[in-house]
């Protein structure tokens, strides 16, 4: 699914100027769901933290059970060499993916050597400053190891996020805030939150049910740098209804205020901004991939 424009699409050693069909509908990935990605940005001519989202991939493949075709400097190296065929000023979704193409005997455990590999790279334009969201609570939880495969950015994952937001959604809200199993906060359907409550900034603890985001942490590491007190713990709903300012962190936005968690409002406020500024002036400083 394209939700962005002018899409390139790296597959089988070549670029190609489309949304280029690239599964058979025997493939393990395209039958039983062996798919894993991971989003990376590129905007003001940067790819901030694209190493570390190419090693994130690779960590998801062998969490699915798959063996990574493409090393990491490689995989910088390709996916750069897709940004010369964009405008210099192109704000770009980079999602390289790997899949499954066969199984073993029982069809049901993939093949780990024998894998298919992508890149999609679309114009997405980076969120205004202006943007923000609404969340709710949802019945719906994050799972755990032991039930799903929660250590990778994969796409069997994200029908219970889906879930999350359809009933967000019929509430008259933008996005949900989900609980763990225990039933203590442990992100939002599409992203890692934080709150911010008497000048300090607290975010929930990586406990194993949701993705420690690669954002969530160059966030961390940001405002630490800044003399900032950032307190990874054990949060409650109760937490987030008397917190200060409340925001989202994630790959495509950055850093988005929410400004309402049911019939709690919040302000956009400075520590939010100042989370935003810090992350552009460390993206402008970095000569890093």
């Amino acid at each position: 699914m394209a939700f962005g424009k002018n899409i390139k699409t790296y597959f089988e050693g070549s670029w190609h100027n489309e949304d280029l069909m690239i599964m058979r509908a025997a493939d393990h990935g395209s039958w039983l769901g062996s798919t894993v990605f991971d989003g990376a940005r590129y905007f003001e001519g940067r790819a901030p933290d694209l190493r570390r989202h190419c090693q994130r991939l690779n960590n998801s493949a062998k969490a699915m059970m798959m063996v990574p075709s493409v090393p990491t400097e490689g995989m910088i190296a390709l996916i750069q060499e897709g940004f010369d065929r964009f405008a210099t000023n192109a704000a770009l979704y980079i999602r390289p993916m790997y899949w499954a193409i066969e199984g073993d005997t029982t069809a049901i455990v993939p093949d780990a050597n024998k894998i298919g590999f992508a890149v999609c790279l679309e114009e997405v334009p980076m969120s205004p400053l202006s943007a923000s969201v609404t969340l709710t609570r949802t019945r719906f939880r994050r799972p755990v190891l032991e039930s799903s495969v929660v250590n990778a950015k994969s796409g069997c994952l994200y029908p219970n996020n889906a879930r999350m937001l359809a009933e967000a959604r019929s509430k008259g809200f933008h996005n949900a805030l989900v609980a763990d199993a225990m039933g203590n906060v442990a992100e939002t359907a599409t992203a890692n939150i934080f709150m911010v409550k008497d000048g300090e900034v607290f975010t929930p603890i990586a406990n194993g049910t949701f993705l420690e985001g690669v954002t969530r942490r160059r966030h961390i590491s940001n405002m630490r740098q800044d003399g900032i007190a950032v307190h990874e713990t054990v949060l409650t709903f109760e937490d987030f209804e008397t917190a200060d300012e409340v925001f989202m962190s994630g790959n495509m936005s950055k850093v988005t205020p929410v400004v309402a968690f049911d019939d709690r409002q919040y302000q956009r406020g400075p520590m939010t901004q100042r989370v935003r500024e810090l992350y552009w002036d460390w993206a402008a400083s970095t000569s890093e991939p």
